[in-house]
């Protein structure tokens, strides 16, 4: 049996079961990815003699009775994460010889439930893209069409998941870079309530790996099920054991939900900074088709929903303040003087960007008042609703654009073009209050790319959104390999 596109959990009842050991799965996916990763560049830095002698170990320690919840599962881990003895570059040249001394504390869960880490994979330079490119490891491909992207900045990780290179993976995710390569891929993903899951070891190289949790960043689950999402969230979730984790035990609450037609959706397909393509549409309305025949109560409108223009610029403002903070004096001061020269008027997301380049600390106050604000409008609003559903992006998987100036970059929208970066307001809409968002499997395009939709839930309350998608998944299926 080829075990390579079988579920974690499918994997774990194997395993239990004598039916196959961890030693066997390792070899599997190790062969498919020698056969098939030249095409996709998705494992850019394998850690094969280590896999197998971690997959070893674990089916000595199951024959001793041991059974932890990844116990000789194969997985995948995003380059970005420290693993001691591998490089850690997040694709950037003058750090490709940077190898940490020990495993960021997500790997570090990872092994310590018994899952066997074949390898690193692939992403942009500085996490910075939608893309999954550098010079150092080269281009990451779509599975699904070679010419295009699978994504950003976890592209690796999905295109590793479709491929079935691994049943699991770990990436992280600030301007949707868990869930725009899963809806490129076709793949499961979650982005977990900012916080809720530690983050320390996941840093620029050469470090140090503190622990400081990075406004509006998370780390989270990537799977090929909403189910395997949940399994490798509950090993990801929690403090750190060198700060909060000293005093705090972490539980979850569980889905406010089991049944379908008890569940109230809000659904939006409609952006006021930017249009949404005919193929992401049609995937919004099939999963509000399937929950409407399922039972739920949908609407399409509310009141109490926060101003979505308001909070796309506020987004905007945080994102590339953060994006731009060490950059040389000269340079910062150029933007100075354009962004003093800016209409009070101008709301755009281009004069968004813009001011969020020179952000000073007084900003940033201002802008995080307005912030909370926003976060007690979403708290009224869930006690109202239990999800959004919306988009990822406005388009499936575009074209390979290697084009170094981003600013000089357009996204095609059913033949129009936008400027690149206006595409991230959807991955804001969760980012920017920090609440939780599960990517799902919706479709497919004409073109036969996969389209995926996000389900955005209360803040802490990530088993809501993750019992939805695993609802959904029954109703209108779920991950299909590439052809």
């Amino acid at each position: 049996m080829d075990w390579n596109l079988s579920t974690a959990e499918q994997l774990a009842v194997a395993l239990r079961a004598g039916e196959v050991t961890s030693a066997e799965l390792t070899d599997e996916a190790i062969a498919r990815i020698e056969r098939d990763d030249d095409a996709i560049n998705a494992i850019c830095v394998p850690d094969f003699d280590r896999a197998r002698a971690a997959a070893r170990d674990a089916d000595q320690a199951r024959a001793r009775g041991e059974d932890r919840p990844l116990l000789g599962i194969p997985v995948t881990v995003k380059e970005s994460y420290d693993i001691a003895g591998l490089p850690t570059t997040w694709g950037m040249p003058p750090h490709r010889d940077y190898i940490p001394a020990e495993d960021a504390v997500q790997v570090s869960r990872l092994k310590a439930a018994g899952a066997v880490v074949l390898g690193k994979t692939n992403v942009p330079l500085g996490l910075q893209d939608v893309q999954s490119f550098n010079e150092i490891y080269g281009t990451t491909n779509n599975p699904w069409d070679h010419r295009r992207t699978s994504g950003g900045s976890s592209g690796g990780s999905a295109a590793a998941l479709a491929s079935g290179f691994g049943a699991l993976s770990i990436g992280s995710d600030l301007a949707g870079s868990l869930r725009t390569p899963a809806h490129f891929c076709g793949i499961y993903a979650h982005k977990p309530t900012v916080g809720l899951a530690a983050s320390r070891g996941m840093v620029p190289p050469p470090g140090p790996a503190l622990p400081v949790e990075h406004d509006l960043a998370v780390v989270g689950p990537m799977a090929r099920t909403a189910r395997d999402l949940t399994l490798l969230l509950d090993v990801m979730a929690g403090p750190d054991p060198l700060t909060l984790g000293a005093a705090y035990h972490l539980t979850l609450p569980p889905p406010r939900h089991e049944r379908l037609r008890d569940f109230r959706v809000l659904v939006l397909d409609e952006h006021p900074h930017i249009p949404t393509g005919s193929a992401v549409r049609a995937g919004v309305h099939r999963v509000a088709d399937a929950l409407a025949d399922g039972g739920a109560r949908v609407e399409r409108d509310s009141p109490l929903l926060p101003d979505l223009a308001e909070a796309a610029v506020l987004y905007t403002k945080f994102l590339f303040s953060g994006f731009l903070a060490r950059f040389p004096v000269e340079a910062y001061e150029q933007l100075q003087a354009r962004a003093a020269g800016l209409s009070e008027d101008d709301q755009s997301l281009d004069a968004a960007r813009l001011r969020g380049m020179v952000f000073r600390h007084r900003d940033w106050i201002e802008a995080n008042s307005l912030r909370e604000l926003h976060r007690h409008g979403w708290r009224r609003f869930f006690a109202e609703f239990d999800a959004v559903v919306c988009p990822i992006t406005p388009t499936p998987a575009f074209p390979h654009d290697h084009n170094p100036d981003l600013m000089e970059r357009r996204i095609d929208i059913d033949g129009v073009e936008y400027p690149y970066f206006d595409q991230l307001v959807w991955a804001g809409l969760a980012t920017m209050p920090g609440l939780p968002a599960t990517a799902v499997p919706a479709g497919r395009s004409p073109e036969g790319l996969p389209v995926g939709v996000q389900l955005i839930g209360p803040m802490f309350e990530d088993r809501t959104p993750l019992r939805l998608a695993e609802l959904l998944e029954q109703e209108i299926g779920g991950f299909q390999a590439p052809k």
